[in-house]
């Protein structure tokens, strides 16, 4: 990251990272969109209504909302199907499939810290 203070003021490689990590933080914001962008990547694509059962707890506009703003961002593709009745199918985009390692690295992170803590509370009693 460079230098990150010159003459006392944040430098500008450190304003720049900072930046970027608020816009990764802005696009993946609320509760629902890493685990949707995790279903994808884990399963490949899937209907609607298999996001809907994987993501146990979700309502159903809540998940087009998150869903849409995905494909806004360019993370996920939307796919209607000539069925009947319409089917539609959601899958990440290359781009969407770049965010991969994030969300490995948040399992395993997320996994030692339930370790952690777990181990931290049973030897306390």
């Amino acid at each position: 990251m460079g230098t990150k203070l010159v003459d006392g003021q944040i430098s500008v490689d450190c304003r720049e990272r900072l930046r970027a990590i608020n816009d990764t933080k802005d696009i993946l914001s609320g509760k629902w969109k890493v685990m949707i962008i995790a279903c994808l990547a884990s399963f490949g694509k899937k209907r609607y209504m298999e996001l809907h059962r994987l993501l146990a707890g979700i309502g159903t506009k809540m998940l087009s909302k998150e869903l849409q703003e995905l494909e806004i961002n360019g993370l996920i593709t939307r796919t209607v199907m000539n069925t009947k009745p319409i089917t539609v199918d959601y899958e990440l985009t290359s781009y969407g499939r770049s965010l991969k390692p994030i969300i490995d690295e948040m399992a395993l992170w997320g996994m030692h810290h339930r370790e952690k803590i777990i181990g931290e509370i049973t030897q306390k009693k």
